[in-house]
């Protein structure tokens, strides 16, 4: 697969993974719901500079 093709699907992934929190998790939590998206963008970035962009 391409470098491009595994950016794209991996951001797909993060995208799907922050949806479906707030959704099913923190529907009428603004704070709450903003600082667990934020946790979970460092810990998509952390897991792309480590996994991905090593290889």
């Amino acid at each position: 697969m391409g470098r491009q093709a595994t950016i794209v699907v991996y951001v797909l992934a993060m995208i799907v993974v922050i949806v479906g929190v707030d959704i099913l998790l923190f529907r009428n939590h603004f704070w709450a719901r903003l600082m667990v998206n934020i946790g979970i963008v460092l810990i998509f970035g952390a897991f792309y500079l480590r996994f991905v962009k090593g290889a």
